[in-house]
């Protein structure tokens, strides 16, 4: 009788040898395929039944082949969102390991195109799939073409360049987002007059182009009496977005919104508050620990939200099925669009 094996870090090659057949045979016998004799088909299930084996999802990566590496392209610089997005693909390392997977992240200033462009050349055959936070700019398109036509899988992650061949998007309708945006400042402030505000990370930026493209089209057409000033690019860094917006307070005494369209959240605040205009309506995107305070405090007024743990592992599923040839769950990747307010706050 064959010697039992001990259940503790039983693995797919145990049972291939305790069987004495291959790792692709024990895979067929676990998956009900073809090609295997009756009695192979019997050796492998006593010794599967003898040591109470799980089939472990790893056995069918072990039989597909080699570990594939993936690289997430993202933003430098302390972006509350991003980091988020980064700390969740830290936590999926167990989920990774069992499909002999590894993930990167490479870190790049994504509002200068030459260096993100790059970034993305500097990847080009290190990786089975990419996903990136992009500028759409013709030489990051560029990039991304290089990186496809290499054979590598690229997804766009927050931010798309649509005219590029990349092979899917994960992220959030931006021009819903913004459109979002605009009916909630215009409904919070009310019967007011007065002038709104726009801070944009970069208009280069398809999602903020999007969201500010969405927030013009509600105010247009449902706030005519509040106009919209012109847009404000603060790089998504918080002393940046501080200092444009301070010189536009100062300079507009009746401005009653403001839509934060990135990051640079903490700038924003501070400059209202160094003003002494909290009373103006704030919308910004994303519950971070700063969104979180700010929206508790009053300051900011509403949040448009997307979950970064989900955008990290649409990401990287999406890139998985897209290496192994598989279909794309597009209802389970699909990133929804949530309103988070003080009295709500997750």
């Amino acid at each position: 009788m064959a010697e039992t094996l001990t259940a503790t870090a039983l693995t797919l090659k145990d049972i291939a040898r305790e069987a004495g057949v291959s790792l692709a045979t024990v895979d067929r016998v676990l998956h009900n395929r073809p090609g295997v004799r009756p009695e192979t088909v019997r050796r492998v299930q006593a010794a599967i039944e003898r040591n109470s084996f799980q089939p472990h999802v790893a056995a069918a990566e072990l039989a597909r082949g080699r570990a594939r590496r993936f690289a997430f392209v993202m933003p430098s610089g302390p972006n509350p969102f991003m980091q988020q997005i980064e700390a969740y693909l830290g936590e999926m390392e167990a989920w990774l390991a069992a499909r002999r997977l590894s993930v990167e992240t490479v870190t790049t200033d994504v509002f200068d195109a030459p260096v993100l462009a790059a970034s993305l050349e500097a990847l080009s055959g290190d990786y089975d799939g990419v996903a990136v936070v992009a500028l759409d700019h013709p030489s990051v398109r560029a990039a991304i073409n290089d990186l496809v036509d290499a054979g590598t899988k690229v997804v766009t992650l927050v931010s798309d360049v649509p005219s590029s061949r990349r092979h899917h998007y994960v992220g959030i309708d931006n021009i819903a987002a913004g459109r979002t945006a605009g009916a909630l400042v215009g409904r919070l402030v009310g019967q007011k007059s007065g002038k709104v505000a726009i801070v944009a990370g970069s208009q280069g930026l398809r999602d903020h182009a999007e969201r500010i493209f969405g927030f013009n089209q509600v105010m247009a057409s449902e706030f005519p009496d509040l106009g919209v000033l012109p847009v404000l690019e603060g790089r998504d860094e918080d002393g940046r977005s501080e200092q444009v917006l301070a010189r536009l307070l100062g300079r507009h005494a009746d401005i009653v919104g403001l839509y934060n369209v990135g990051a640079g959240t903490q700038g924003v605040a501070k400059a209202l508050s160094d003003a002494g205009r909290i009373e103006v309506v704030f919308v910004g995107h994303d519950v971070t620990v700063l969104t979180r305070r700010l929206l508790l405090q009053g300051v900011m007024d509403a949040a448009i939200s997307q979950n970064p743990g989900h955008e990290a592992r649409a990401a990287v599923r999406v890139l998985l099925a897209l290496a192994r040839g598989e279909p794309i769950l597009r209802e389970q990747e699909k990133i929804r669009i949530d309103i988070v307010m003080r009295d709500n706050l997750p």
